[in-house]
């Protein structure tokens, strides 16, 4: 699977850490992040991460085009529903997306784990053969 891991900047700790958590799952797919996410989760673990621009320098709208692309299988976006964001239009294209595309989306933690726990089992497995 290609597995898309975003955060906003009041979540990339959280992220980080759930990425130590899971790695052990997540080291068997094919990942994607934003710069300074991704930079941060393979200082962290010994995951190999594909990176795109920072979110609010293009890198949610690389994203993006990863999907429609049929390029990815799953995203989890950290998502801070407390701060405003500048790109706040891009983030909404890029969860739009997810479902015009039928790619499953977290956009929190207790969701994320929920669909990592899924892809462990198998569960995405459909969309090998899409």
């Amino acid at each position: 699977m290609k597995i898309a891991l975003i955060a906003h900047d009041e979540l990339k700790d959280t992220m980080v850490n759930f990425c130590i958590a899971y790695e052990g799952i997540l080291k068997d797919h094919v990942l994607f992040s934003t710069g300074t996410t991704g930079k941060r989760i393979e200082a962290a673990t010994e995951l190999s991460i594909n990176k795109v621009k920072s979110g609010p320098l293009g890198g949610d709208q690389q994203i993006g085009s990863l999907i429609a692309q049929d390029d990815l299988d799953l995203v989890i976006f950290l998502r801070d529903p407390l701060t405003a964001q500048p790109h706040e239009p891009d983030i909404q294209a890029l969860i739009r997306l997810c479902d015009v595309y039928k790619i499953p989306v977290a956009t929190n933690i207790a969701t994320g784990e929920l669909l990592v726990k899924a892809l462990e089992r198998g569960a995405f497995n459909w969309r090998l053969y899409k």
